[in-house]
């Protein structure tokens, strides 16, 4: 199978790196005791549980083989797509998967004379007019415009990264070009998708389990957290504010929401009594739970799953992340688009990549008869705007940040965006992959997270 010998090929080729680090940085062979993990290794995707396998092989007509494959294969792409991140700088243009198995990582750059180092990393390269950086600024000029003018008629826009584009989903073309003129963007510099779909939010509301809010609305737990002492779930912000108070699926007290933020974010934490104790499970099909062992964000083109109590377990891949989102209620802006299907009653739920937290169900279009489309709201940013930690399998040896902490210091329970540096055990090291540090995994351990500079 193709397939198999794709990912075997690839494990080979991890082995083959490590080795070279090592001889690159004698000193960090000598601190180590054992061979680095690979990536797959280091971010559990060598040991994808069964409900994630089997929804993968139903939603994306994987073969059992395949879905395996397609874990492995994200998981050293995204480390490679990091590495290349960081080298590439301001000609980075974006990286991207396809292939059902995920078998082929894109790298994108501004400078064709960045092919040979692109496909040195086993990537396919694609030389394109705009950076990522280019791409991000004209976005941010609509999102400012978003504050300024009604976007009823332009719900969503967004970074196309694998078309090297900027898109405006509209009810019409004036409507794009009116908004696009009102950032001070060119035309040519925005792509107009007409479509007659709006996304609202999934309001009847859940996710991993059932909570109520106020003793009314339904929703959805997404990742347990704890911040100090306090444990708590990660939620959608439009599920309720400051002060609401939450019962459990039984309708039991539960807690209160801590913080929520909605529009502008669409993100909310809350913290539960003492009947409750918070886990890294979630729920999967027919019952069955998932562990989560982290928060690395997944490329444009992988794999994930979400958890709603009204429709259950489903799976697709990631489209685009920072989408913005004109919902009724207000826009949203940073949330990431899927083909995963959902239905009121799903939001707040999680959403995740084999065993990595991606974020909360916040709204969507369609169903999961005819099929559809759902955003989320991104785990990690939500996990830093509110101090949390996330419940994972290693959380009892992961403390939270550290205020007094130098600056530039690695430390667990802090989130690091792609491509910051740290400085651990006296030496310096660049993140590849977006996350929040977990206890058990330094820089020198994990380097599918971490490169040594």
């Amino acid at each position: 199978m193709v397939g198999r010998h794709a990912a075997r090929s690839r494990r080979a080729a991890l082995t083959a790196l490590g080795a070279l680090v090592l001889t690159a940085f004698p000193s960090a062979a000598t601190a180590a005791s054992a061979p680095l993990p690979t990536a797959p290794r280091t971010l559990g995707a060598d040991t994808p549980s069964a409900q994630v396998l089997r929804a993968m092989e139903r939603d994306l007509g994987l073969t059992p083989d395949q879905a395996a494959d397609r874990l492995v294969n994200e998981a050293d792409a995204g480390t490679r797509a990091g590495r290349l991140r960081n080298a590439l700088g301001d000609h980075f243009g974006g990286a991207w998967l396809s292939g059902a198995t995920a078998a082929e990582l894109t790298v994108a750059t501004t400078s064709a004379a960045d092919t040979a180092a692109i496909e040195a990393e086993g990537a396919r390269a694609a030389v394109v007019q705009k950076s990522l950086d280019q791409l991000d600024e004209i976005k941010d000029r609509l999102d400012a415009a978003a504050d300024r003018m009604e976007t009823a008629d332009t719900p969503v826009w967004y970074v196309d990264v694998p078309a090297n584009r900027v898109v405006v989903r509209a009810t019409g073309e004036s409507a794009a070009r009116t908004f696009a003129e009102t950032a001070g963007v060119a035309a040519q510099d925005v792509h107009v998708q007409v479509s007659a779909n709006r996304p609202r939010l999934l309001e009847d509301l859940v996710g991993g389990d059932a909570y109520y809010i106020d003793g009314r609305a339904r929703c959805s737990v997404g990742f347990s957290v704890t911040k100090g002492t306090q444990q708590g779930f990660a939620t959608a912000g439009h599920c309720g504010g400051p002060g609401a108070t939450t019962t459990g699926f039984d309708q039991a007290a539960q807690g209160t929401v801590q913080a929520s933020t909605f529009p502008g974010k669409d993100m909310a934490w809350v913290g539960v009594n003492a009947n409750w104790t918070a886990t890294p499970d979630v729920k999967a099909q027919d019952g069955q739970r998932v562990q989560m062992t982290g928060s690395v964000e997944a490329l444009v083109g992988a794999s994930v799953c979400r958890s709603g109590s009204t429709t259950g377990w489903h799976c697709g891949t990631v489209r685009q992340h920072d989408t913005s989102v004109s919902y009724a209620e207000g826009t949203v802006d940073g949330l990431t688009e899927t083909t995963v299907c959902a239905e009121p009653g799903d939001s707040g739920g999680p959403f995740v990549a084999g065993t990595q937290a991606q974020g909360t169900t916040s709204g969507g279009s369609g169903d999961c008869t005819s099929g559809g489309t759902t955003f989320f709201q991104p785990i990690n940013p939500l996990l830093s705007d509110f101090g949390l930690t996330l419940r994972t399998t290693s959380s009892a040896s992961t403390p939270a940040p550290q205020d007094n902490a130098a600056a530039d210091a690695w430390a667990a329970g802090r989130v690091y965006e792609a491509g910051a540096t740290v400085t651990h055990a006296g030496l310096r090291y660049r993140c590849l992959q977006s996350h929040q540090a977990q206890g058990a995994g330094s820089p020198e351990s994990t380097p599918a997270l971490w490169q040594r500079v």
